[in-house]
């Protein structure tokens, strides 16, 4: 899957957790077309930071995914929604969070969520080889 699809599929995503849970708020957007474009961007800079920075903590956390077997993930991905939202809080614009608890549970849904939309895409993919 392209850079591209991945920033749609996290724009969503994000969106969803944003709906979802009041401790996540899409700011900057007056009407509907404003409140996609912020999303939009929002999930640009999330892509950003998920293919530049997350492999680096990823890496430097390796000792506690092991010794958590794997559930320190959960960590690292709210660390990089909170990240996301301190680069957008330089803006009028942007993801605002209200603390560590929030960025988990909105990481979360915006990890499962972007599963979904993932394998559901892909099986729609994988019909439409097959006719």
């Amino acid at each position: 899957m392209g850079f591209v699809a991945r920033v749609l599929l996290s724009g969503v995503a994000i969106g969803v957790a944003t709906l979802l849970l009041p401790g996540l708020e899409i700011v900057g957007a007056a009407g509907v077309a404003a409140r996609v474009g912020v999303v939009l961007l929002v999930a640009l800079v999330f892509g950003l930071v998920n293919a530049v920075v997350k492999p680096v903590v990823a890496l430097l956390s390796l000792p506690l995914y092991v010794l958590t077997l794997g559930l320190f993930h959960l960590v690292v991905n709210a660390l990089m929604l909170l990240l996301t939202a301190r680069l957008t809080e330089l803006t009028s614009w942007g993801l605002r969070v209200d603390g560590f608890g929030s960025a988990f549970v909105g990481a979360l849904i915006v990890s499962v969520v972007s599963w979904l939309l993932s394998a559901l895409l892909s099986d729609e993919r994988h019909r439409a080889r097959r006719t």
